[in-house]
């Protein structure tokens, strides 16, 4: 056999051996929101920025303005839709003194349209708290005092809550599941809580929580303005002025369908690759071979090993899948996953490989991703929003 196969079969369980490592240390760490008391009520300023949330929009105002927290306002900014956002929202907010509704101002030069929202929204907050919450996740009854509890027990200047994430089509059950697999299998928990290891940060943009201070320290989202990650770049910042990150599950308390189709699927898990392997087409390359041969190359062996009569090769790749498809099912205990969809691992990879070179061709074509009518262009490694 080649040197290739056999450096193939030391490497795989040398790398599958780390990420188990890693997974079984926030399996027993990662923090779960959950209710508890609060030491204090301070204002706190819930803000959605939304672009063609006609779908969504309405559900989420009602289900904030149904939360038991006494002091809080909340900022929808209608970010330029086409269709309905405005008239939902408006009507799920209707009469209510806690809710307003802002019309946002023409995207600038050297914006992306999200981030722009939200410095709007920023501007006419009023909290010493912010939360930044997109429109697509459900609040539980009690989900937003839970948060604040949660701030005020782990003093975290930014906490950014991981939604459990409801998956309904096989698309979504192939691909989105992955977002926390490689968050729980790559990163500590401990390193990103470390304020020694500054470039261990991960967060989500679903739902940040900000003290207002710790915000405007870093230069709120002034300082990301062009990034496609904002919300990954934000951790980052917070973290290089020495100020502390905290992560929690949402642990139900806080939901997310974030895709409903196929094609949904494959534009919103695809803006986002370019940008997560630095704007660099080797890396993406790369992190793709490395997949391929951690969770499908086992299965290849498997089957050409089984149609050869070799069983001792047999065993070997079996062990292999088996460690791969473990992994994920790890993960998806920890993130409130289907247990069975970690049997899919081989075709999840191969689908989410799909996905990247689909993003990879909108980067070398057009220049980067489009997402509601807007096509992000990197020039010259910084990013803006187009029609």
């Amino acid at each position: 056999m080649s040197t290739l196969f056999w450096s193939l079969v030391w490497f795989i369980p040398v790398a599958l051996l780390g990420m188990w490592l890693t997974a079984l240390h926030n399996l027993r760490h990662f923090p779960h929101l959950k209710p508890r008391p609060l030491t204090h009520t301070p204002t706190v300023s819930v803000l959605i920025p939304a672009r063609n949330e006609a779908g969504n929009i309405g559900r989420i105002v009602r289900d904030l303005l149904a939360q038991d927290y006494p002091a809080f306002q909340l900022l929808v900014l209608d970010d330029g839709s086409q269709d309905r956002t405005r008239d939902e929202a408006l009507a799920a907010g209707w009469n209510d003194p806690r809710f307003t509704l802002l019309d946002g101002a023409p995207l600038p030069p050297g914006w992306l349209g999200k981030s722009w929202a939200c410095h709007q929204l920023a501007q006419h907050a009023r909290g010493e708290y912010l939360v930044f919450t997109d429109a697509d996740v459900r609040w539980r009854p009690g989900a937003l005092t839970a948060l604040i509890a949660h701030q005020q027990e782990v003093g975290a200047d930014l906490l950014t809550v991981w939604p459990t994430q409801r998956m309904e089509t096989w698309a979504e059950r192939l691909a989105v599941p992955l977002m926390s697999f490689v968050l729980l299998a790559y990163l500590p928990i401990r390193w990103a809580h470390s304020p020694l290891m500054h470039g261990a940060a991960a967060a989500n943009g679903q739902c940040l929580l900000f003290r207002r201070a710790a915000y405007n320290r870093i230069g709120g989202h002034t300082s990301v303005a062009h990034k496609v990650l904002d919300d990954v770049h934000l951790a980052l910042q917070v973290k290089r002025q020495g100020l502390r990150l905290r992560m929690v599950d949402g642990a139900d308390l806080l939901e997310c369908r974030m895709y409903r189709s196929f094609p949904e699927v494959v534009t919103g898990l695809g803006k986002n690759i370019v940008a997560a392997h630095a704007g660099s087409v080797a890396l993406v390359l790369a992190s793709m071979l490395f997949h391929l041969s951690l969770f499908v190359v086992p299965v290849l062996w498997l089957l050409h090993a089984l149609a050869e009569g070799q069983p001792l090769q047999a065993m070997l790749a079996g062990l292999l899948v088996a460690a791969g498809i473990g992994l994920r099912g790890v993960t998806a205990y920890i993130a409130r996953q289907r247990l069975a969809d970690a049997l899919l691992m081989p075709l999840s990879v191969l689908f989410m490989s799909a996905i990247a070179l689909h993003a990879l061709w909108n980067h070398l074509r057009h220049g980067g991703p489009t997402w509601k009518g807007r096509r992000a262009v990197v020039s010259h490694g910084t990013a803006y929003d187009h029609h």
